[in-house]
């Protein structure tokens, strides 16, 4: 039985995004990085996952410094690459230039005791779409609202 422990979630991705499908990549960090994930130091707002030359990078992550590293800590915003299957990563990139997709973290986690981010295949939302999400969300609490008041 596997472990996990949620140290990050990017809840701006399921505002702008429609999420397709998502997947489990291994991050590749450096010791100082670990230790600020462990302390639940991380931002994901910014972030984005990009394709370059066979490989995929974690771009404009935040992991603040570790203060107990004093100078020779970690650059908190550096390219960060995520680990995972050649097939994977290939198929990922090929779906992304072709079909105008993009690549977003959701979640940084540990599993097992090792650093985990969950990427998602995402296509952008245009304005229209997000406000009828908003409405659909505000129409479901008031109809929650109206049922918990007549009990």
């Amino acid at each position: 039985m596997s472990s996990i422990k949620l140290v990050a979630t990017n809840r701006k991705a399921y505002h702008n995004y429609n999420i397709l499908e998502t997947y489990e990549a291994g991050i590749s960090l450096v010791g100082t990085e670990v230790k600020s994930l462990r302390q639940n130091k991380v931002s994901l707002d910014e972030a984005y996952v990009r394709p370059e030359k066979g490989e995929l990078w974690l771009l404009n992550a935040h992991i603040a410094r570790y203060e107990a590293s004093g100078p020779f800590s970690h650059e908190p915003r550096r390219p960060r690459r995520l680990l995972m299957h050649r097939n994977e990563i290939i198929s990922l990139a090929s779906q992304v230039q072709e079909k105008g997709l993009t690549l977003v973290p959701l979640k940084v986690y540990f599993k097992d005791d090792r650093a985990k981010v969950e990427i998602a295949l995402a296509k952008g939302k245009k304005l229209y779409d997000k406000r009828e999400t908003i409405a659909r969300r505000d129409a479901e609490r008031e109809i929650d609202r109206t049922l918990k008041w007549r009990k």
